[in-house]
């Protein structure tokens, strides 16, 4: 069995504080992350790389009706792109934990890169439905060893008080990714044309391998006795996953995840922009607009959200039950507005509250963190980072198949009530999460007594 290098702390675990008695804890290390320059140096070479995955990821947001004249398909097979794409995210969230607590965050995130760029590079060139989907699931296989690894960075070079912040600042960070694919790429597309659009994104992949590869320090240098044995035994992979999925912090962490995270997910990722367009009639410039406002809402949620979180953990559970309620609320507004045509404004505010989602998903990463000892950081990470995507697969699938349902015709004859009962779709996982969420805090709370 592969052990880390000698170059990587292995920092002690430490018990977990009871819930809500201050900031969310984390690993502790025999020598304190230092913070400082250097840590934001080292989190700031591994979150370009995030950054790059985001800019893939969305990247078929504002090309979805592209995407459908070039391939020749309706909202279904369109949905199936996104879906394979977060499928393989969300299968792969497991083994890239389990990856990154064996070989270190440096050696995924370059494997990640080499992966986000061939797959972006052959969705550019692919000119049938088939090769296309099979590269957004080489694409979707990179972008899993991302966030995780740069979690994991962050918890070796940071004192743990300013974890739930740096994470905040994370996801914050990929959201600009998010912003150059509404603005810029949405451009690109219109002006230069499918194939060099594509490429030129996955030729970015060259300059952050080249970062990452030689200037990289996963873990600040200690002293040799913080320093994990050479043959320090470690678990059976099933062990690891069972006794991580064991900590109550963990499911819950999970459901947190999944029931925040799926609506802007779902919004920004593909069916935000038809939406707008087919249903609301806007020009796509609009449309990218909103989208826009979509991206910059989420930052702004992300450094609020990171300034509470960094300061007390007793706003965990209602900042996550805030968030769902007021997704739900506007939604619910929105889809029942006569005609299906909701004004401007209300449309403004269901973009606004949806930025919050992204920031308050994160949440789930800080109930795990206070309760997994560091060696099995990253397969919890894993574990809690697969909810929201398996969120988003269900909530684009079902979105696409009710889309077609309601629209014998194809993508031409989609109209607002058609997007309107398609939509509705969304409550069935926000019920089904909510209710998980509620029974495992109670379960957690009696654990925690």
């Amino acid at each position: 069995m592969t052990v880390e290098p000698a170059s990587s702390v292995r920092p002690l675990s430490v018990p977990a504080p009871r819930a809500g008695t201050g900031p969310a804890p984390g690993p502790t290390a025999a020598h304190h992350p230092p913070g400082g320059r250097a840590a934001w140096l080292a989190w700031s070479i591994g979150v370009s790389v995030y950054v790059l995955a985001v800019i893939h990821r969305t990247s078929l947001g504002v090309a979805g009706l592209d995407a459908a004249d070039r391939f020749g398909i309706g909202a279904s097979a369109l949905s199936t792109f996104s879906i394979l794409q977060v499928l393989v995210y969300a299968a792969m969230q497991i083994p890239v934990g389990l990856l990154v607590d064996r070989f270190g965050p440096r050696r995924v995130l370059l494997l990640g890169v080499v992966l986000l760029s061939a797959g972006q590079l052959a969705f550019a060139f692919s000119g049938s439905f088939g090769p296309a989907l099979a590269s957004r699931a080489v694409l979707g296989c990179g972008d899993a060893m991302t966030f995780i690894s740069v979690l994991r960075i962050a918890a070796r070079w940071f004192p743990a008080a300013k974890n739930p912040l740096v994470a905040q600042l994370t996801g914050l960070a990929g959201m600009s990714g998010n912003l150059v694919t509404t603005v810029v790429l949405a451009q690109a597309l219109h002006s230069e044309g499918w194939t060099p659009t594509f490429t030129a994104i996955a030729l970015l992949g060259i300059a952050v391998f080249a970062l990452v590869a030689l200037f990289l320090r996963e873990a600040p240098d200690g002293p040799a006795e913080a320093v994990a044995p050479a043959a320090q035994p470690r678990p059976g992979i099933a062990r690891q996953v069972r006794e991580t999925w064991r900590e109550p912090g963990t499911r819950l962490g999970l459901w947190i995840h999944f029931t925040t995270q799926f609506p802007g997910n779902a919004f920004g990722l593909l069916w935000g922009l038809p939406y707008l367009v087919e249903a609301q009639g806007m020009t796509r410039a609009a449309a990218g607009g909103l989208l826009t406002l979509l991206v910059l809402s989420n930052m702004s949620f992300g450094f609020l959200f990171g300034r509470v979180l960094s300061r007390t953990a007793r706003a965990r559970m209602p900042i996550v039950l805030t968030v769902i309620g007021a997704t739900a609320l506007l939604w619910a507004v929105a889809l029942a507005w006569p005609g299906g045509h909701p004004p401007l404004w209300l449309l403004v505010a269901v973009v606004l509250v949806m930025g919050s989602n992204g920031p308050a998903s994160l949440v789930g990463l800080d109930y795990a963190r206070a309760r997994v000892p560091v060696e099995r950081l990253g397969t919890a990470s894993g574990i809690v980072n697969m909810g929201g995507f398996i969120g988003t697969m269900i909530t684009l699938f079902g979105i696409g198949v009710l889309l077609d349902t309601l629209s014998p015709s194809g993508a031409d004859s989609y109209t607002a009530s058609a997007f309107r009962w398609a939509f509705c779709w969304q409550y069935v996982p926000l019920a089904a999460g909510t209710l998980m969420i509620l029974r495992l805090q109670k379960k957690l709370a009696a654990v925690s007594a």
